[in-house]
């Protein structure tokens, strides 16, 4: 399981403020501007919201919680407008790629492009239009907090003095974690069911040819959920975007050309280019998967039971065959294991994947499951194996046990004080005006 970040959650967050469902349809949705930095605002809303998650999440801010995530949120608007005066550039291929991605990661979690439409009585592709300029925002927010806190690092000296500064009754109580890892297999298509998807793509050019259009057969056919709804297009964006197999056969054709089908580890692709402009392109294309037969699927679940049998052997450890076996690239690099949101291993057993959870709920510490059908993030198919390393009883947090979760407290902590540097800075060459509502927090003064 890899854990949504931030800027993932403030993309649901998004949906939310601006399809808040049909139950207020009847009604009226007041909301007003209560922060301006330069030409961006700041609205109720978002301060309302972001602050009720924090409560719902149980999470503790010291001092005035509204408070803090008003200057939060101010900080964002102020990275923006500095970025406009330090020319810092985020490439609107950029922000196509990551809307797709997270629509895609959206589409999955809830369903279908059809629920969500349903629901929301909205087309991807106006969710996409609507939400373009608030992705590129968050992109430009991440881009500028890289480039300031890029140097910030902090040694075990510093994680030890301030776990000591923090007085025992304030220390952190941890419930039950788990130390969990996985080696994961995306079935590998045969021969037979690919060469039957690349003969569908070229029935499907064949009718482009003819004189259907391409943007209503991407519609109706492409399996790409981000770009579908779009008839296919994917926008502007430069080199090393897109896989490279992609990017090879889109500068191999001319403008309006369309090329054969394309294999990437997505599928099959039938592409063309509509512009290009010298690195930077235009392009649109239909994806379609090709289907596992069952003999692919058995060849992964033999493969996954003969490293079972190996690591059960002692002859090389289930990390060792994670970091070359499993197909999951975010925790193969970790040796197969799951992490939270410090970078840990020791895993909070309420953060885990409740398939996760479930699976290990029948098992011993020390044994790996039998193989298990699964999704990737990116909705693809795949199979599992689990190995339950280890269970840590609820605690008081301790250097030991949770060294990098204070870690990542110190690190969060100097990071702040180093924005707020920043903040303090860059405050004074742009304008500010906040709400007086809020002057008791002292954002500005």
């Amino acid at each position: 399981m890899k854990y949504i970040n931030r800027f993932i959650f403030y993309f649901f967050l998004l949906i939310f403020l601006y399809f808040p469902g049909r139950s207020q349809d009847s009604g009226v949705v007041i909301d007003e501007i209560i922060g301006r930095v330069d030409d961006y605002i700041v609205l109720r809303s978002e301060l309302e919201s972001t602050y009720l998650d924090i409560l719902s999440r149980g999470e503790r801010i010291s001092g005035n919680t509204k408070c803090a995530v008003l200057k939060d949120l101010i900080t964002s608007k102020l990275l923006v407008a500095k970025a406009e005066i330090d020319s810092v550039i985020v490439e609107d291929g950029q922000v196509d790629q990551e809307l797709n991605s997270r629509m895609a990661l959206l589409i999955n979690q809830i369903g279908s492009e059809e629920d969500i439409e349903r629901y929301y009585n909205k087309t991807i592709a106006e969710f996409k239009k609507e939400l373009f300029d608030d992705i590129k925002e968050q992109l430009v927010v991440r881009k500028m907090r890289q480039e300031i806190l890029t140097d910030i690092s902090v040694s075990p000296e510093e994680v030890k003095d301030f776990y000591e500064s923090v007085p025992q009754d304030s220390l952190p109580y941890f419930s039950t974690q788990v130390k969990v890892s996985q080696i994961v297999k995306i079935p590998e298509v045969g021969r037979e069911q690919k060469n039957k998807t690349k003969n569908e793509l070229l029935k499907i050019r064949d009718r482009i040819s003819n004189g259907e259009s391409f943007e209503i057969l991407a519609t109706l056919y492409s399996q790409d959920p981000g770009s579908a709804q779009n008839g296919g297009n994917l926008g502007f964006v430069g080199r090393g975007v897109f896989q490279p197999e992609f990017e090879a056969a889109v500068f191999k054709l001319k403008e309006g050309e369309i090329s054969q089908p394309v294999e990437t580890e997505f599928g099959f692709h039938l592409i063309q280019l509509i512009e290009k402009r010298g690195n930077l392109f235009n392009s649109r294309h239909i994806l379609l998967q090709p289907e596992f037969s069952d003999a692919d699927i058995q060849k992964t679940k033999d493969f996954l039971d003969s490293i079972k049998g190996l690591a059960y052997s002692d002859s090389i450890t289930f990390e060792e065959l994670a970091r070359e076996y499993s197909d999951d690239k975010f925790t193969s690099s970790f040796g197969g294991y799951f992490t939270d949101a410090t970078g840990s291993e020791n895993v909070l057993v309420e953060e885990l994947d409740p398939v996760i959870f479930f699976t290990i709920d029948t098992m011993d510490v020390g044994q790996i499951s039998i193989p298990f059908e699964s999704r990737t993030d990116d909705g693809k198919l795949a199979y599992k194996l689990i190995f339950f390393k280890e269970k840590i009883p609820p605690h008081l947090g301790n250097l030991e046990e949770d060294y990098q979760r204070f870690r990542n407290f110190t690190l969060n902590r100097k990071q702040g004080l180093e924005l707020d540097k920043w903040f303090n800075k860059a405050r004074n060459e742009v304008f500010i005006n906040i709400d007086p509502e809020y002057n008791s927090c002292n954002i500005i003064n």
